[in-house]
C-alpha cells in the first residue's frame, strides 16, 4: 500500500522539484513576499533584514563544512574503511539494507545529529557498493532516503538543542521560565516510547517502499564503484580482500630529501592526534557527556590523525573529501537570510502566536509541533527556531496551566519532523552520498507522515493526561 502511496509522489518530485539550490532562491521570495503581507515590515525593512541575516550562520556552516570534511576523510582511512566494508556486508536482502541503514542513522542521531548526517551517507554508499559486489540489487534512492529519515528522531535525542536549552542555567528559557531538566523531556518514558515507536515504524515503512519485481530498481551509479578505482582502491590481504582506498599507497617510494621524509614522517600527526585526545578527556571531565558539533568534529579529527600514516596521507584525503563541502557553503548563507528575514521581522512570532491563541490545555502541543513544523520549513535551526518559539508558547501554556516538558518537545518534534521535506539538512548527507534532493524526496515525504502520526499521537496523549 505504502508503494502504491509512494509511487506518484516520487514521480511527481522527480518532474517537478527544482534543485536545493533552486528551492532555497524561491524560498527566499516566499519569506520575503509573507513578511510583507502578514508583519508591519517594509520592502527596505524585509531587504535589509535579509542581507543583514546572509551572515548569520558563518560559524555553523563552518562546523558543518568540517563535519563533512573530517567524517568523510575519517571513513576513507584504510581502517576504518576496511570496517566500513564489513558492516555494510551485513544485511542480507535489499529490505534488510533499508532497515538497517535507518536504524543505524537514526541511532547515530541520538547521539549527535551531525554524526547522524555523516554516518547515514557514508553508510549508504558503502551499502550501496557492497550490495553491488555481491549482485544484490538495491535502489539506491531508497537507500539514501532512508538514511536520511533515520535523522527524523534527531531531537528527541542527546542533542536535542530544545531540550538542552531548558535544561540549561543561565539560558534565555531558564532565566524566564525556569530549568526543565532533561530527564522530563528527552529521557521521560513517553519521549523515548515515542522514540522507539517511530524509529521502528519509519524503518518498516522504508521495507514497505522496495521496489517490486516489476519496478525499476537503480543501483549505486556506476561511476561511484569505478571512484574507488580512480582513487586506487585495492585489496588487502591481511584485511580479508576488503577494500582499501588508497590515496593512501602502501607502496609509496622512499623519501629522497628532508622535505619528503618530514611530508612522510607519522610523529607530527600522531603528536597533534595525541594532544587532541588529551583535550578531550580533559573536557568530558569537566563538561561530562556534552556533545557539541565542535566537539564531534575534533573527536574525527582526533581519530583521522592518530589513523594516517603521515601528513602527506591526510592531505591526500582531504583534498578527495574537500569536493563534498561545496553545495553548503553556497546555499546556507541563502538559508541565513531566510532565517534572519523570519525572525527579524516578526513573521516567526506571527505564526506562532496565531496557532497558540486557537489552542485548548488538551491541543496546546499539537498546535506547537504545527506551528513548529511548519516554521521549520524558513527556520531550520532547531536552536533558533526554540529561542524565537518557546517564550511564545511558554506563555500560553502558563495561562493555560500546561507543562513546559510537553510543550519543549512538541517545537522539537516539529523541527525534527518537516525536516523529511526541507533539503537545508539534506544537503551534508546528499553530498557524501552523491544524489540530488530530488532523488530521495518522494521517499522521505512517506517518512514525514509516519514520523508525523506518531508525533502527533503522542502530544494528544501526553496533552489528555
Amino acid at each position: 500500500m505504502l508503494r502504491a502511496i509512494s509511487r506518484p509522489m516520487v514521480t511527481l518530485v522527480e518532474r517537478y522539484m527544482p534543485g536545493s539550490l533552486v528551492f532555497a532562491a524561491i524560498l527566499t521570495f516566499v519569506v520575503g513576499g509573507l513578511a510583507l503581507v502578514l508583519t508591519d515590515s517594509g520592502p527596505v525593512d524585509v531587504v535589509r533584514a535579509w542581507g543583514d541575516g546572509l551572515s548569520g550562520l558563518l560559524a555553523f556552516m563552518t562546523q558543518i563544512a568540517l563535519v563533512l570534511l573530517f567524517g568523510y576523510t575519517l571513513a576513507h582511512t584504510p581502517p576504518v574503511h576496511r570496517f566500513l566494508v564489513r558492516v555494510a556486508a551485513v544485511p542480507k536482502s535489499p529490505k534488510a539494507a533499508y532497515a538497517f541503514v535507518t536504524v543505524i542513522a537514526g541511532i547515530a542521531s541520538l547521539i549527535s545529529w551531525g554524526l547522524g548526517l555523516i554516518v547515514g551517507g557514508i553508510l549508504a554508499i558503502e551499502v550501496g557498493r557492497s550490495a553491488r559486489r555481491r549482485g544484490m540489487k538495491v535502489h539506491y534512492p531508497l537507500l539514501v532516503a532512508s538514511a536520511y529519515s533515520g535523522f527524523v528522531i534527531w531531537h528527541m535525542g542527546y542533542s536535542g538543542s530544545g531540550p538542552l536549552a531548558a535544561a540549561t542555567e543561565g539560558s534565555f528559557f531558564a532565566e524566564e521560565f525556569g530549568v526543565v531538566p532533561v530527564t522530563e523531556t528527552t529521557f521521560s518514558s513517553w519521549n523515548m516510547i515515542a522514540t522507539v515507536l517511530t524509529l521502528t515504524a519509519v524503518a518498516g515503512a522504508m521495507v514497505l517502499l522496495a521496489p517490486g519485481r516489476d519496478d525499476r530498481v537503480v543501483e549505486l551509479p556506476a561511476h561511484a564503484m569505478e571512484a574507488d578505482d580512480e582513487e586506487g582502491e585495492s585489496t588487502d590481504p591481511a584485511a580479508g580482500g576488503a577494500a582499501v582506498p588508497a590515496g593512501v599507497d602502501e607502496t609509496a617510494p622512499a623519501p629522497t630529501t628532508f622535505a619528503d621524509r618530514v611530508d612522510g614522517a607519522r610523529a607530527l600527526t600522531l603528536a597533534i592526534g595525541i594532544a587532541l585526545v588529551v583535550y578531550l578527556v580533559v573536557y568530558f571531565a569537566q563538561e561530562g557527556f556534552n556533545l557539541t558539533l565542535d566537539i564531534v568534529n575534533w573527536t574525527f579529527l582526533a581519530a583521522i590523525l592518530l589513523i594516517v600514516r603521515s601528513p602527506r596521507e591526510l592531505a591526500t584525503l582531504v583534498v578527495d573529501a574537500g569536493r563534498t563541502v561545496g553545495e553548503v557553503l553556497i546555499q546556507y548563507p541563502l538559508y541565513a537570510g531566510i532565517l534572519g528575514m523570519t525572525t527579524a521581522t516578526g513573521l516567526a512570532a506571527v505564526v506562532s502566536e496565531f496557532f497558540a491563541n486557537v489552542a485548548t490545555p488538551q491541543t496546546l502541543g499539537l498546535f506547537a509541533f504545527l506551528a513548529a513544523g511548519l516554521l521549520n520549513m524558513f527556520v531550520p535551526s532547531g536552536g533558533g527556531q526554540f529561542a524565537v518559539q518557546a517564550p511564545i508558547f511558554m506563555g500560553s501554556a502558563e495561562t493555560l496551566g500546561v507543562d513546559a516538558a510537553p510543550i519543549i518537545m512538541a517545537i522539537s518534534y516539529g523541527d525534527q519532523w518537516t525536516n523529511m521535506i526541507q533539503p537545508f539538512w539534506t544537503l551534508p548527507l546528499l553530498a557524501v552520498a552523491r544524489l540530488g534532493v530530488r532523488d530521495i524526496l518522494g521517499y522521505t515525504i512517506i517518512t514525514l507522515f509516519v514520523s508525523g502520526i506518531i508525533f502527533a499521537g503522542t502530544l494528544l496523549v501526553v496533552g489528555a493526561g
